[in-house]
């Protein structure tokens, strides 16, 4: 029987190691969305979640590398820069996992924060609030998501079990209602990422609007390690802040244009992730206790961290545990799917979730269920098969979903984030229908302002949406479009010739090229806009060496946390923090180039 792990299982070692990232071509066509890796071979969250143990493991072997010169650094306070990047980061815990479990690498970084304008980030904070509700609205209309998702669940197995569970638990369908009844009284927590890349408008060059890449509603992390990359590059553009002037001016000025480059700039921003994050967690757990535990003085139920076995990205989580108990005494527990099915147990009278927590801790009670794992097929290696007992991964998330506890995210919460659902909200009327009150229509204004164009190839596939395709296939259009399936974050996206030839390959066309007819194949995937934000200068890390300097992209997550009723009160609502990614601009997200990304923070001009 597996057993939960309840304490952590070493120290985190200080290491004077920093960072990770690989040299790209500083060439190329922009992408428009991109991951740092984690241990699925999934997306990052950088997206969260790809292919950071691989990450690790090059960088346990890569050679020390002479740092190159630096436009507008003098090398010996690059030198200075990197050495206390490094002792920085060992003393912060700004650090992953190797491959493993041997020890802990300093986590992949910029060495320096990237120029952001500062209205646009502050629009970001503004949406975050309107998104979390939009989410949980979304969530509980199946109608919606039934026939949204009814071409997506036909080609894609992962997507139509998330499905199939959700009809059955939350509307009663073939299993009926009694078999959902806690589920649908339980309050729903959401911890969501919207991430934006700046988007060029104006015909100077530097006009800008904040496009939305992805949001995403399960397994949002890297919060932690991203508020400690912000105080890091605060500490640096302070302490050195004579030596920097000009690097950081020339960066200003690629951004924002003549009218930038003056060093009036307000700085990093201090990111309130571990502070906002945990009291989201609060108000759930500290409900349930009232709604549930009868000795509710005494009684101190669990937090359930849903993980994935042989994680690297444990420091970021960790981050958030300390907080959890250190803010509000709420203990974590760390479980596998394969370990909950095993060990978690619900009561069918009263949807209570326990496990035995061993002679100290006797039988312990689970209050919220936060998922780190579960957002990608890989996280369910015992197949879809419920009926005969083998899928055990599905039948732990199933149990799980049944329960009283308050699930982050719930199975509504974990469909809204699909790439289906986003394109279908930038159809005409659809953000619309989530907010039919008085001054709802300002709301979904608001949003829309951040919808980049989004492009269905399914059977709903308009007038429009086939446009687009005609422009990849007939005129030489595949460098404005990004191909995306419902998987999460990179690794999986399609650019240039191989978005032309997957959409050629999928695509019947008449002899005059007048009509074409999409494979029901295509279904699971949406053609979005591709997005060209502002290139900058950038110096990123890997092993304690500076990897590489030269032109870059970012994006910006924004994370917002909300906690609502079964019954749709929002009783928490708000901006929790926030990310910034950096990668070389050359890169493409997709295949064996995903994951280049390095943690960053933006420098508000």
């Amino acid at each position: 029987m597996h057993r939960p792990i309840l304490v952590p299982r070493r120290r985190l070692a200080l290491l004077s190691a920093a960072l990770t990232l690989l040299l790209a071509s500083l060439h190329g066509s922009v992408a428009s969305s991109f991951v740092l890796p984690t241990t699925a071979t999934r997306n990052g969250p950088f997206g969260i979640h790809s292919k950071l143990g691989a990450e690790v493991a090059a960088m346990e072997t890569s050679p020390t590398s002479t740092a190159p010169e630096v436009p507008h650094i003098d090398p010996s306070a690059l030198q200075q820069l990197v050495e206390y990047a490094s002792s920085y980061s060992a003393a912060n815990g700004l650090q992953v996992e190797t491959k493993g479990g041997g020890g802990y690498v300093t986590a992949p970084i910029s060495l320096l924060p990237q120029s952001y304008p500062k209205a646009q980030f502050e629009k970001a904070q503004t949406l975050a609030a309107p998104f979390n509700e939009l989410v949980d609205r979304i969530g509980r209309d199946g109608d919606f998501l039934k026939e949204t998702l009814r071409d997506v669940r036909g080609v894609d197995e992962y997507t139509g079990k998330l499905l199939e569970m959700y009809e059955e638990i939350y509307l009663g369908e073939r299993k009926g209602m009694e078999w959902g009844k806690h589920a649908r009284a339980a309050d729903r927590l959401g911890i969501q990422r919207s991430d934006y890349m700046l988007h060029q408008t104006g015909t100077q060059g530097d006009e800008y609007a904040l496009k939305q890449v992805e949001l995403n509603t399960i397994a949002s992390s890297f919060a932690g390690l991203a508020a400690t990359v912000a105080k890091l590059h605060g500490f640096l553009t302070k302490r050195l802040e004579g030596e920097l002037a000009k690097f950081l001016g020339e960066n200003e000025r690629a951004v924002l244009g003549s009218s930038g480059g003056g060093g009036s700039g307000a700085g990093v921003p201090v990111s309130p992730a571990l502070t906002r994050l945990p009291a989201a967690v609060s108000v759930a757990y500290e409900r349930y206790k009232e709604r549930f535990c009868s000795d509710y003085s005494t009684t101190r139920p669990v937090v359930l961290f849903v993980v994935q076995p042989n994680e690297t990205n444990t420091v970021d989580q960790r981050m958030l545990e300390f907080a959890l108990w250190n803010e509000h005494q709420m203990p974590v527990v760390r479980m596998s799917l394969a370990q909950i099915h095993d060990a978690v147990s619900m009561d069918e009278a009263t949807g209570r979730l326990t496990f035995d927590g061993g002679a100290d801790e006797g039988k312990m009670e689970v209050a919220v269920v936060y998922y780190r794992a579960g957002y990608a097929p890989t996280d369910y290696p015992s197949g879809y098969n419920n009926q005969d007992g083998s899928g055990v991964e599905w039948l732990a998330r199933e149990r799980l979903e049944r329960g009283s506890a308050a699930k982050c995210p719930s199975l509504g919460y974990h469909l809204a984030g699909t790439k289906k659902v986003q394109q279908e909200l930038a159809r005409a009327g659809a953000v619309e229908r989530f907010f039919p009150e008085k001054g709802g229509e300002e709301k979904a204004a608001q949003l829309r302002t951040a919808f980049a164009g989004l492009f269905s190839l399914g059977d709903d596939a308009n007038e429009q949406d086939i446009k687009a395709v005609k422009e990849v296939l007939f005129h030489e259009g595949e460098g404005q479009y990004v191909l995306k399936p419902q998987r999460e974050g990179g690794g999986y996206n399609y650019y240039g010739k191989d978005l032309s030839d997957k959409l050629k390959e999928n695509c019947t066309i008449t002899d005059d090229g007048g009509t074409v007819k999409l494979s029901p194949a295509l279904s699971e995937f949406i053609l979005m806009e591709r997005l060209f934000p502002p290139r900058q200068t950038a110096i990123l890390l890997r092993n304690g060496n500076v990897e590489g300097s030269g032109l870059t992209i970012s994006e910006l997550g924004c994370f917002g946390a909300i906690v609502a009723s079964g019954e749709g009160e929002i009783v928490h609502n708000e901006y929790a923090g926030f990310l910034l990614r950096t990668k070389f601009s050359g890169v493409d997200e997709g295949g064996v180039a995903s994951g280049f990304a390095t943690l960053s923070s933006p420098y508000l001009c």
